[in-house]
């Protein structure tokens, strides 16, 4: 079985698919680029790079949705890595194509909120949030940072 699972994983990845997957890394690599004023081309793409650091760089590909001017980020009810590491410090870094914006990441507590980044994961992705329970769900507002 373990052998099946490795052809598939290599297959994905040489068939151009890696950036589907949830496949961590470390620091990200990049242009340091002040934040945009607008975020329509920044959350026009599918998937983004997204690095966290507390203590060890750690990157992981995200799916990305703009609600009011603001991008969001979301990781369902699970605490992943990248969750714990925004716990401990909310310095987070963004890379689109060869820029990399440094922001500071926000837990979204309000419900209302909640349901615009719904709506608006639903226009992007096709379905809605499994989990719309804002207390139980980790959604991370990205802002410039107030160093």
């Amino acid at each position: 079985m373990g052998k099946i699972n490795l052809m598939i994983l290599s297959a994905l990845l040489f068939s151009g698919c890696a950036e589907y997957l949830p496949i961590s890394g470390g620091q990200i690599k990049g242009v340091v680029t002040p934040a945009p004023e607008q975020w329509g081309a920044v959350a026009d793409d599918k998937i983004i790079q997204f690095e966290t650091n507390a203590g060890q760089a750690y990157s992981v590909n995200l799916w990305v949705v703009e609600v009011s001017g603001s991008l969001h980020v979301f990781a369902g009810d699970k605490r992943a890595n990248w969750v714990e590491d925004i716990e401990q410090n909310p310095k987070v870094r963004l890379r689109a194509e060869t820029s990399i914006f440094e922001l500071e990441a926000v837990r979204v507590n309000d419900a209302q909120e909640f349901e615009l980044f719904a709506q608006a994961w639903e226009a992007k992705y096709g379905n809605r949030p499994r989990n719309e329970n804002v207390d139980e769900t980790y959604l991370y507002r990205l802002r410039s940072r107030t160093n």
